[in-house]
């Protein structure tokens, strides 16, 4: 049989063995957002409303502020949001620590805290983007850095992109998958094509 149809047959294959794989991205931010700026809401909003537009699957930690709004965003354009809760359970996620449903299509208790839940946010992903955030943002580049996944750092009103990038710097180690960009639009789409790049690499493998 000819190479190139047996190449042909197999990639619809896999296309009908696959279709659930949707590229998952993770949108890193603060729960607290009185320090990020004008407008740093609304960006979280279209930063939401580019991965379900593009067909992604957004990942959050299931809490309030800068992830809540892009969630919304996501929701808004139809788009599938799960959520990975530091608590136990449902009861715990809402009455221990004070964490919203809204916007969720489904929760993972993890149990684990912040600090724990923050590597199973980042490994269940495929990509993370950082926008707005604090010390937990800061823990959720540094897992998704040593990881070597691709990270796009929204730039906006906000001084994170400025840490993150002193960081790089004085890291001493290299990394050409991270993203600087302050367009929402553009940083998924450079995401999605790190991601697939990936995807691709894995399978020539």
């Amino acid at each position: 049989m000819d190479p190139e149809l047996i190449n042909k047959l197999l990639a619809e294959k896999d296309n009908v063995r696959n279709p659930h794989l949707k590229i998952k991205i993770c949108v890193s931010g603060a729960a607290e957002t009185s320090h990020c700026g004008e407008g740093a809401l609304d960006m979280a909003l279209e930063l939401g409303r580019e991965i379900a537009r593009q067909g992604a699957v957004i990942v959050t930690g299931a809490t309030t502020g800068f992830p809540l709004w892009a969630a919304k965003g996501a929701k808004e354009e139809g788009g599938f949001s799960l959520g990975l809760s530091p608590a136990q359970t449902e009861k715990e996620h809402v009455e221990s620590w004070g964490l919203p449903l809204d916007y969720m299509d489904f929760i993972v208790y993890t149990g684990q805290a912040f600090a724990g839940r923050d590597i199973l946010l980042t490994r269940t992903s495929d990509a993370v983007i950082l926008g707005c955030g604090r010390i937990g943002t800061i823990h959720e580049f540094t897992v998704a850095y040593e990881d070597n996944k691709p990270l796009g750092i929204l730039r906006g009103p906000w001084m994170t992109d400025e840490v993150i990038k002193m960081i790089m710097d004085n890291g001493y180690r290299p990394n050409e998958k991270v993203v600087f960009e302050e367009d929402p639009k553009i940083l998924v789409a450079k995401m999605i094509e790190l991601v697939r790049k990936d995807k691709e690499a894995l399978a020539s493998d």
